[in-house]
């Protein structure tokens, strides 16, 4: 195994790492906050979720030895951040949590049910996530109104970095974050003296509390985003790099190591899809035999900061809470996009997905239940009247 390991794969997977932890530790951390997180059940959340990837990374490729990449749902984040705090605040929320973890478990080992999940139309889904995604899309444009000073270094640094290197565009948009913070917001005395206290990993016990509210409304849409905008296409990924794994044992994986995250306040975790590409690409080692080393890298780089999360969110935390949001919308732009184009592409279902879009982006709820399970409901019963009908003219 260690003649296996290389140069190249360790600066990939170093690469990794930092790029699936800064470009949307903002994302997790704000939608952990909006279900009813504190800042220290934030920090537990991001340091459970970071060290549940990255021992999920490290012991599936180094059975399989091909390079699975893991990361969090930052999909299934932003729709927590849509959600809002629900009744029986976040203990509720971590219920949901578990009752997903649960399902992605499922789906994995009982194919029946692993085929219903992908049999969900793919405009709909990736309608529904375009809609859970645009609110927080539209922070950058509220932090330059909030204070231009503060937001335009911040939007700025992320457009001509990415002009050059959309790797980098996300971590350039999150050092300018850093830099304003420190020059440009007024820190209260005694700040940085707490967060030399934040250097030590915190864990916070979260015990679940089960509501149907809860998982209506973040179970079954987190369940269904996370297969949808994650595993399902982390599989594509590694198919298109020339690896066929069989997909049930990694889906029930890793819906195991999220519900070893769930207590301490992680949502879920799953396959990659961005980094994936990194792990598994030519960069990675010209030998495709010998790649999954990247893997094992990116999960070492995940478990070390992981445990630097608590400092991480401190620092965080002294910023106003719009820069932070503005950093996770930066992040979410390109699935944006992409999720939009693939939720119209087809002009068959180019209505009901405008449905499913425009219920699930209201961000209301009804009866407790969150707009992206209506939207879904709404989008799936537009799509089958209409294929009864054009059954009908036929």
């Amino acid at each position: 195994m260690l003649k296996d390991f290389s140069v190249q794969s360790l600066f990939m997977g170093c690469l990794t790492a930092f790029v699936g932890f800064a470009s949307s530790f903002a994302v997790v951390f704000h939608g952990l906050q909006v279900v009813g997180a504190s800042d220290a059940q934030a920090a537990s959340g991001l340091t459970a979720l970071s060290v549940a990837m990255g021992v999920c990374a490290i012991v599936l490729s180094l059975v399989t030895k091909l390079p699975i990449s893991i990361a969090w749902s930052t999909p299934g984040a932003a729709l927590l951040a849509s959600a809002g705090a629900i009744e029986g605040g976040f203990p509720a929320a971590v219920g949901a949590f578990f009752i997903c973890g649960i399902l992605i478990v499922i789906a994995g080992l009982f194919r029946p049910f692993g085929r219903a999940v992908a049999s969900i139309p793919a405009p709909l889904a990736n309608a529904m996530l375009a809609g859970v995604l645009l609110g927080l899309c539209f922070a950058p444009v509220k932090a330059i109104a909030f204070n231009p000073v503060f937001g335009l270094p911040i939007i700025l640094a992320w457009i001509v970095v990415g002009a050059f290197k959309r790797l980098w565009a996300v971590p350039a948009a999150l050092a300018a974050f850093a830099l304003v913070l420190a020059f440009g917001v007024k820190i209260p005395d005694g700040a940085f003296a707490s967060l030399e206290h934040s250097l030590l990993p915190t864990a916070e016990f979260v015990k679940p509390v089960f509501t149907l509210a809860g998982i209506v409304s973040i179970a079954l849409p987190l369940f269904i985003v996370t297969m949808a905008s994650q595993n399902i296409p982390g599989i594509a990924v590694l198919k298109v790099h020339d690896y066929d794994p069989r997909p049930g044992p990694l889906f029930a994986v890793t819906g195991v190591f999220s519900l070893l995250a769930v207590p301490f306040g992680g949502h879920a975790v799953n396959l990659a899809a961005i980094t994936a590409a990194m792990c598994a690409g030519q960069d990675a080692h010209a030998d495709p035999a010998r790649r999954y080393w990247a893997a094992i890298v990116a999960g070492i780089g995940y478990v070390i900061l992981g445990l630097l999360a608590s400092a991480v969110t401190a620092f965080v935390a002294l910023a106003p809470p719009v820069l932070i949001e503005a950093v996770a919308g930066l992040a979410l732009v390109g699935a944006l996009s992409n999720s939009a184009l693939n939720a119209f592409q087809q002009p068959e279902s180019r209505e009901a997905a405008a449905i499913t879009f425009l219920v699930t982006a209201s961000g209301v709820s009804f009866g407790g239940i969150s707009g992206a399970f209506w939207g879904l409901i709404a989008g799936g019963l537009m799509l089958a009247l209409s294929r009864g009908v054009q059954m009908l003219k036929k």
